[in-house]
């Protein structure tokens, strides 16, 4: 049954692509972006874009008005270095944005929320590897804190409000769409950097660890997250641990570079291995985080190279 459902920050990355997903679902898609860092070309055929902030009182009236039942937000702040530097603005996008939109639709008619949560950052250095969701969440930057605090209000509006809420914790996600201009999206980065002839820098000895996880299986796991019922968190990764330095090999055997990167100074503060457990999700959803690293990329280049 096709539901009203908002995506917040649906003219960004992963934004565009679950909400392309929701529409070729049936359901009537509301985009709620303000376009600071998404763009309205990402905006699928089929949704309706509201160019506001989240943290708006005409967000918030927005959901009132148009009687959406299920939130997907991704809008966020997402930068982590960014949130070093000002974890006020952090906290005021990716706290107090959320908070912003429950408060406004919370006696309304909206029944679900699927928040796009961190898995990355949420559990500061593992005490294990890939973590499970049961792992202890020790954020190590304001952006991790912010999204354990957002997961946190969640749970506090279900048991209050009955509202359902699904947190999904994404690993290091990439493909088509990615921004390549900031600190976010290490995939895009280095592809774009490659294809404009330029050379690609990493940052300490390139032996740091992620999860890289395909956006197609991201967006499989919010459209399985829709219409769940009570209170739950899932991972959202391969549970394979890559480093730097082989993901730069792969992006470059995929452009048909011998280019080499260049190395650095390592970052203050950057964690030496995040890589998560999507088990649960797989038993619980029936979603696979399967696509392969190197396929993933190819998907990813070319598109890169179309745009």
């Amino acid at each position: 049954m096709s539901s009203v459902i908002c995506v917040t920050g649906g003219a960004g990355f992963i934004g565009s692509h679950v909400a392309e997903a929701l529409v070729a679902d049936g359901h009537q898609v509301v985009i709620v972006d303000d376009l600071s860092s998404g763009c309205k070309e990402n905006v699928p055929e089929g949704a309706e874009l509201a160019v506001l902030d989240v943290r708006s009182e005409e967000a918030g009236r927005l959901l009132v008005e148009r009687e959406v039942e299920v939130l997907v937000h991704h809008a966020a702040q997402m930068d982590v270095r960014r949130s070093v530097e000002n974890p006020v603005f952090d906290a005021d996008v990716n706290i107090l944005g959320l908070l912003n939109l429950l408060e406004a639709a919370r006696d309304a008619k909206l029944r679900q929320v699927v928040f796009a949560s961190t898995g990355g950052a949420i559990y500061g250095e593992q005490d294990f590897s890939p973590a499970k969701e049961a792992h202890p969440a020790r954020p190590v930057s304001p952006y991790g804190v912010a999204k354990l605090a957002c997961e946190r209000y969640l749970f506090y509006y279900h048991c209050q409000y009955g509202l359902d809420a699904t947190c999904l914790r994404y690993a290091n996600v990439y493909g088509p769409r990615q921004n390549p201009h900031g600190e976010a999206g290490v995939v895009a980065i280095f592809a774009r950097r490659l294809l404009d002839g330029g050379q690609p820098m990493i940052h300490g000895d390139g032996l740091q660890t992620r999860d890289y996880v395909y956006v197609a299986d991201v967006v499989r796991a919010n459209l399985a997250a829709i219409g769940r019922s009570d209170f739950s968190t899932y991972n959202v990764g391969t549970g394979i641990e890559t480093d730097v330095n082989i993901l730069y090999t792969h992006i470059a055997v995929a452009l048909g570079s011998g280019k080499e990167a260049i190395h650095d100074a390592p970052q203050p503060g950057e964690q030496r291995r995040s890589c998560i457990s999507s088990n649960l999700l797989k038993r619980e959803l029936g979603v696979a985080v399967e696509t392969p690293l190197a396929e993933g990329i190819g998907h990813t280049v070319e598109w890169f190279k179309e745009n």
